[in-house]
């Protein structure tokens, strides 16, 4: 007898058409979900100021951290060169489009450089109360040559720092709690700015060559990130106090520097900043990113005006406090 012949070796079962994707199924797919991001981001991006604030302050956490959302650009980016998805690609186009739209003007440097006479340059600096040279941070701000200083964070050891190593280039100078004003010309009318129940914010009265200027040290209230989310009653609560006393401020030109712990663009800081205009916006170089000072990613810190014209604005180097300091000329 012969040998009976070898079975035929088992073959796998052709694939069900409708069983596992395929790899180029699963790839669109992936791409479906990458326009879709794209376009949600885009959206939230552009109506960030929609974003409600109700339990976790998501709009105000969102709008603080607004210019970093350029960098989902570049990540969705990658992910549709993985997906190899011109449709992915090209969606996300909106998101890049709308950051450009609204920080691209930010990159462009629009200091005027044309400073004249009539012309009043003020900075504002939280000097950070655990700040170890506060003489050192004195001097840095006196070299910086501006006709008003600002100070928030004072203590009241600091404060009398700041003011013998202020004293010869700036003889008037109002503290009152914890912020302070210094500055070359005759101060008046000072008096504290109830935005709290401790003292946060005092107004005075800078009596230039050119006129009067009604000028204000703000140190509105710190927020908090935690697991109940972005903490901001508090400061919400002294900005709308400090918006009604802009309101009924008289002077025609005003002057409001200092850290509003929150961004011009959060909404919850509408009430004070519908009033005024940003230094940095109108005639700054870059996004003027003040805190923290070792690596700077939000700029919590302001120089905003009434009835004056931002000529320049910028920050000045780290001191031995936690902020960088923010400086600006203003015209008439």
């Amino acid at each position: 007898m012969s040998p009976p012949e070898a079975a035929a070796p088992a073959t796998d079962a052709a694939p069900d058409p409708g069983s596992a994707p395929t790899g180029r199924a699963a790839r669109r797919r992936s791409a479906r979900w990458l326009v879709a991001a794209a376009v949600v981001w885009a959206a939230a991006m552009a109506l960030h100021a929609w974003i409600p604030n109700a339990g976790v302050n998501a709009g105000s956490l969102f709008q603080t951290l607004l210019p970093w959302t350029g960098l989902g650009v570049p990540f969705l980016l990658v992910l549709a060169a993985v997906c190899r998805s011109r449709l992915a690609a090209v969606a996300v186009l909106a998101p890049a489009v709308v950051w450009v739209t609204l920080f691209g003007g930010a990159l462009t440097d629009k200091r005027s450089g044309d400073g004249g006479a009539g012309d009043l340059t003020v900075v504002s600096h939280n000097v950070d109360e655990g700040n170890t040279d506060p003489a050192g941070t004195a001097r840095v701000l006196a070299g910086a040559g501006a006709d008003v200083l600002a100070l928030e964070e004072l203590s009241d050891a600091s404060a009398a720092v700041y003011s013998r190593e202020l004293a010869a280039a700036y003889p008037h100078h109002a503290v009152l709690g914890g912020v302070g004003i210094w500055s070359r010309h005759p101060l008046a009318d000072v008096k504290e700015v109830p935005i709290m129940p401790w003292t946060r914010a005092l107004r005075a009265t800078a009596r230039t060559p050119d006129g009067p200027v009604a000028v204000y040290a703000v140190h509105l209230a710190s927020v908090r990130v935690s697991a109940a989310g972005f903490t901001t009653g508090r400061r919400n609560e002294a900005a709308r106090e400090l918006a009604a006393a802009l309101r009924a401020e008289p002077a025609p030109r005003v002057v409001v520097l200092g850290d509003f712990n929150g961004t011009y663009r959060d909404g919850a800081l509408s009430p004070v900043t519908s009033q005024l205009r940003s230094a940095q916006r109108e005639a700054g170089d870059g996004l003027g990113f003040t805190f923290p000072a070792a690596f700077p990613m939000v700029r919590i810190d302001d120089v905003l005006v009434r009835g004056m014209t931002p000529r320049a604005a910028w920050t000045l180097p780290a001191t031995g406090s936690d902020h960088l300091p923010v400086a600006a000329t203003l015209g008439r």
